[in-house]
């Protein structure tokens, strides 16, 4: 998934955020919407200009941006503790 068709920043746009090309919607956003249970169905519908190539791209632009990060070890919460 070449996720740079789709997913662009601009400093005019959102202060930066990485985006969907053509909308205002951030990837942080959408991702959002994922997190809070919504379905591709879901936010196919509610926002028509989007599409599911798009959607693949939030999630492969998303992956690429955690390879590149250091990721740190979390301490458990009190829940799993």
């Amino acid at each position: 998934m070449n996720w740079q068709q789709y997913i662009h920043s601009d400093p005019k746009i959102l202060l930066g955020k990485p985006t969907v090309k053509g909308t205002r919607l951030s990837v942080e956003f959408l991702l959002g919407l994922f997190a809070a249970g919504w379905t591709e169905q879901q936010v196919l519908e509610n926002y028509p200009n989007l599409t599911s190539e798009a959607l693949r791209a939030v999630f492969a632009f998303t992956a690429e941006c955690m390879r590149e990060e250091s990721l740190y070890m979390l301490p458990l919460s009190s829940e799993t503790a």
